[in-house]
């Protein structure tokens, strides 16, 4: 290992080690929807707008996006920026990147994200023949336009996902299969090496055009959980570690001293119980055993024991650091703990029909899950009567790849991380019909209509208002059991420094290393 770190190992050339994962799929903008993927893709690709550490946004690849009805935007791009491969960034490279992360055909996993654009229904339909959307229109090669089907109070402010950012043409050349295999960006970083399961390797781009990253490249290492990571960060092996190891919680701070990280940070974790599963269907047993294993569950306690105090409980399904957070969000009764109410809800259960079987959750062995599990099961388990336990994997992306195919048999592990620093961006792609990450395959149409109510508001208080409302829809049904959000625990290696961006990952060209 020494030998493989003897070359640009400190100063403004470092390559800075990072703790990482296998990302689920090829590194392709709208088929990115996970956190290994794509704290990786969000280095090699920028949109029209790129976020602060702070979560702000600022003009990226956009010299200017103008509209004066959320509705209507006019896009003009700066005109000296070019993908690695040395192509231009054109206004057509935006336009054909997101028509193909819409068809329908393409099977994109961040496919919901251009539903706001006029025209999408038409390419995303099943059996659907168009492929190019009505709202998005090329003006000159560095000019755009889009129009939306109604007015979107967040849509702006999402043009720096990544699901937005541009692709170039030798991706439609080659096939989205290849280039996602060896991606060819136009961020502040390129692509170098990917040894799978192992680490991914990106050297600084020295011709991006926005602020130039403070080390010369990135290794993602890929750890099988976050203890081997924690012990290479303490030896000098690993420079940054996002996720300090729940048996190194109460140490960390006096082993790593001022190189120790903790702060508030919108990421949530909570578990899906799919609505595909027996007993757990959109209807009145379906939400009744849902709010029986929710208020089964004393948060507190788990944080106190398996986290030392780092999370807060969850009562609703964001994070306390966004705007708009509420704790008196009506109906989030269905967040707490309350063991014997939560007997009497699965009892109603059983006289619409009887339980049968066990509750298990899925959680991936190669994050720091199974302590958390297991007390939050042996918790359902003795307040329930029931038999309930984890069902480990080996990696998150197994989960994944099951949830995707709706085969999952089981509840399973998952969670949220900020992409944009709204509560939009936490309800829409996982519970609105349809949604991207919508893991439960959960619908209603009161909560989809509200939705659109508060994506429609001009004023962000009531936008805010009507989020919340849709909430209280979202605490009544349960999709998925919320349960804590994050005060993050996280550590640099000696001679190191950085920090955590708003929503938990680390701001990477901001590294260095001395």
């Amino acid at each position: 290992m020494d030998g493989a770190r003897s070359q640009n190992t400190v100063g403004p050339d470092a390559i800075i080690r990072v703790n990482g994962g296998e990302p689920q799929s090829g590194l392709v903008p709208s088929d990115t929807n996970e956190n290994m993927g794509g704290r990786v893709a969000d280095m090699l690709f920028t949109g029209l707008y790129s976020y602060q550490a702070d979560g702000k946004p600022e003009l990226a690849n956009a010299e200017s996006v103008d509209t004066t009805d959320n509705k209507r935007f006019l896009v003009k791009l700066k005109r000296d920026w070019t993908f690695t491969d040395g192509t231009p960034v054109k206004a057509q490279n935006y336009v054909r990147a997101w028509n193909f992360g819409a068809a329908i055909g393409n099977l994109q996993k961040q496919q919901s994200f251009y539903a706001p654009i006029a025209g999408f229904d038409e390419v995303s339909e099943k059996g659907a023949t168009k492929t190019e959307m009505r709202g998005l229109q090329v003006i000159d090669d560095y000019t755009f336009s889009i129009e939306l089907a109604q007015p979107n109070i967040d849509f702006k402010l999402a043009l720096g996902y990544l699901p937005f950012a541009p692709l170039p043409d030798v991706f439609f050349t080659e096939g989205k299969e290849k280039f996602g295999q060896s991606p060819v960006g136009n961020g502040p970083y390129k692509f170098k090496q990917w040894r799978h399961n192992v680490q991914l390797e990106i050297v600084r781009n020295e011709d991006f055009k926005g602020p130039k990253p403070k080390n010369g490249g990135l290794t993602f290492v890929m750890y099988e959980s976050y203890d081997p990571a924690y012990v290479d960060l303490t030896s000098g092996n690993l420079d940054a570690l996002d996720t300090i190891p729940n048996s190194a919680l109460r140490s960390f701070e006096k082993t790593l001293g001022k190189r120790a990280i903790t702060r508030p940070t919108a990421q949530t974790q909570s578990f899906v119980i799919p609505q595909f599963l027996e007993h757990f269907g959109s209807d009145e047993e379906g939400r009744l055993r849902r709010q029986a294993i929710s208020m089964s569950i004393d948060r507190q306690q788990v944080i106190d024991v398996v986290f030392q105090g780092f999370r807060y409980p969850s009562v609703d399904f964001t994070a306390r650091s966004i705007p708009g957070w509420s704790a008196d969000i009506p109906g989030n009764e269905t967040t707490k703990y309350n063991p014997e109410l939560a007997k009497q809800r699965w009892a109603q259960a059983n006289a619409i029909k009887p339980w049968t079987g066990a509750f298990t959750i899925a959680y991936n062995s190669d994050g720091d899950h199974k302590q958390w599990i297991d007390a939050v099961t042996n918790q359902i388990k003795n307040n329930l009567g029931i038999e309930s336990s984890g069902k480990p994997y080996a990696t998150f992306k197994q989960i994944r790849d099951e949830l995707t195919r709706k085969t999952l048999q089981s509840a399973g592990r998952n969670g949220w991380q900020g992409d944009y620093p709204t509560q939009l961006n936490f309800l829409e792609p996982n519970y609105l019909t349809g949604g991207g990450s919508n893991d439960g395959d959960y619908s209603n149409p009161a909560f989809d209509a509200k939705i659109a109510q508060a994506q429609q508001a001009l004023d962000p208080v009531q936008s805010t208002r009507l989020v919340n409302e849709a909430q209280s829809i979202l605490l009544n049904d349960l999709p998925v059991v919320p349960l804590w959000d994050y005060k993050a625990p996280a550590g640099v290696a000696e001679g190191v420094t950085g920090d955590l961006t708003w929503n938990g990952r680390f701001d990477f060209t901001n590294i260095t290393k001395e």
